[in-house]
C-alpha cells in the first residue's frame, strides 16, 4: 500500500511498539474517528503494543483511562504515557527536591504531588516554574507566574510546546501558547520536556524491550508528533485528522516516513498482512 505521496509503505507491516498521539490522531473533543477500535484490535490481534503518548498535560493517567475507556478503547496505566509524567522524571533527574510553581489543572497539580513533587501555591521562594496546558487557567495564575518569573532567579519548564488543541470547532490555545503570553509580558521562555523530546519514545521502548526498528509514531503535528519520531529515529506517520495538511509537509523542513489521510488507512494495511 503507498501513502499520500506515492510512498511505498509495507515495512509498517512489521512494527510492534505503536506510538500514537491521541487529539487530532484518534479522535477529537471525545469522538473517536472511524478506524481507530478496528486498528488498536488489529495491534494487539497481531501480538502488537499500542501506548498512547501525549502532550496534553490537562489530564493524570488515570484520568485518561477513565476517558479512552468510556470511547470503548482497551486501555490500563501501561497504555499511556504522559508529558506529565516525562515532566516528573525530568523534575527528579534535574532539579530533586525543589519547589514548584506549577501553572495547570488540579489533575496535573494532584499527579506531580502523587509522585512526590513539591508543589505549592505559595509563591514565595520558588525554585521551578513549570507551566502546563491549563484548561482551569486564571487571571490570577497567571500573574502568580508573571510575577515569580520577573522577581525571582528560577528554572523555567513546560510541559509541552504545542500552539493548539484541537476542538470540535478547530482549536484552542495550548501550553506552547500560553508561554508565549508569559513570554511578552516577562522575556522569558521556558524549556519544553514533552515531544518533541526523545524521551517519551525512550522511555517506552525501553520499558517494555522495543528496539528502534520494532516501534513506530503516529500524530497529526509535525513539530511535535513527527519531530519526536525524528529524534528519536523510529519510523514516523503523519495523520491528516488533525493539524498537518498536504501543503504543511510539503513545505516543512520535517518530513515524517509515511503520510495517511486518517488511521483507518494504516487499519486497512494491517489487515493485508
Amino acid at each position: 500500500m503507498k501513502d499520500c505521496f506515492g510512498i511505498e509503505a509495507d515495512d509498517i507491516k512489521s512494527k510492534k511498539l505503536w506510538l500514537f498521539d491521541m487529539d487530532g490522531t484518534v479522535y477529537k473533543d471525545g469522538n473517536v474517528f472511524e478506524g481507530s477500535l478496528e486498528l488498536l484490535y488489529e495491534i494487539k490481534r497481531q501480538g502488537g503494543r499500542y501506548v498512547f503518548i501525549t502532550n496534553n498535560s490537562s489530564c493524570s493517567v488515570i484520568d485518561y483511562v477513565r476517558k479512552v475507556r468510556k470511547l470503548g478503547i482497551e486501555v490500563d496505566e501501561d497504555n499511556f504515557f504522559t508529558s506529565s509524567q516525562a515532566t516528573v522524571l525530568w523534575l527528579f533527574k534535574n532539579c530533586p527536591d525543589a519547589k514548584i510553581y506549577c501553572q495547570g489543572t488540579k489533575s496535573l497539580v494532584n499527579e506531580l504531588r502523587s509522585s512526590g513533587i513539591n508543589v505549592t501555591e505559595n509563591i514565595e521562594n520558588i525554585d521551578v516554574v513549570l507551566i502546563g496546558f491549563d484548561t482551569e487557567l486564571t487571571s490570577e495564575k497567571l500573574r502568580n507566574t508573571c510575577e515569580i518569573l520577573c522577581t525571582q532567579n528560577v528554572t523555567y519548564i513546560a510541559t509541552n510546546p504545542d500552539l493548539v488543541c484541537p476542538s470540535s470547532f478547530g482549536y484552542v490555545p495550548d501550553c506552547g501558547s500560553l508561554c508565549q503570553i508569559i513570554k511578552n509580558a516577562t522575556n522569558k521562555f521556558p524549556k519544553f520536556i514533552g515531544k518533541p523530546e526523545r524521551i517519551m519514545v525512550d522511555f517506552v521502548r525501553e520499558k517494555f524491550a522495543y528496539d528502534v526498528a520494532q516501534t513506530i509514531v503516529v500524530g497529526d503535528r509535525l513539530y511535535t508528533d513527527i519531530a519526536t519520531g525524528i529524534n528519536a529515529g523510529v519510523t514516523s506517520v503523519c495523520v491528516l485528522t488533525g493539524e498537518a495538511t498536504i501543503e504543511s509537509i510539503k513545505n516543512s523542513d520535517l518530513k515524517p516516513n509515511y503520510t495517511f489521510r486518517s488511521v483507518k488507512d494504516l487499519w486497512h494495511m494491517l489487515q493485508t498482512t
